[in-house]
């Protein structure tokens, strides 16, 4: 199976562009880079029902949040304060950086 690249990492914050969570923001809690898909905190909730186990004591329903395709996110640019497409870069110490596109900003930290 080839491996699969995704534009946004575990740490970024993203903004949803299509769905029915259009237009929330969130952090990226997991990447799933075979699936193509992320799970972003506070979007695309679902209802569990869960049984009382050894590792989960009190049983009942739980919110949590399922994986949406990743072409349905936009990394956010604090500076633009919108979803923007990215661009890559190699900086002259020789590493590779992300940049907005549309103010020129370096994404990564």
């Amino acid at each position: 199976m080839e491996k699969k690249k995704l534009h946004v990492k575990k740490g970024d914050t993203v903004v949803v562009i299509s769905g029915k969570d259009k237009g929330k923001k969130g952090k990226v809690l997991v990447a799933l880079p075979q699936e193509g898909k992320v799970i972003v905190e506070g979007v695309n909730m679902i209802t569990k029902h869960q049984k009382p186990s050894k590792k989960v004591q009190q049983g009942g329903i739980i919110h949590q949040e399922a994986p949406i395709f990743s072409s349905k996110v936009m990394l956010w640019c604090d500076k633009c304060k919108k979803g923007v497409r990215i661009g890559k870069r190699i900086l002259q110490d020789e590493t590779k950086v992300r940049y907005c596109k549309s103010c020129g900003e370096i994404l990564d930290k």
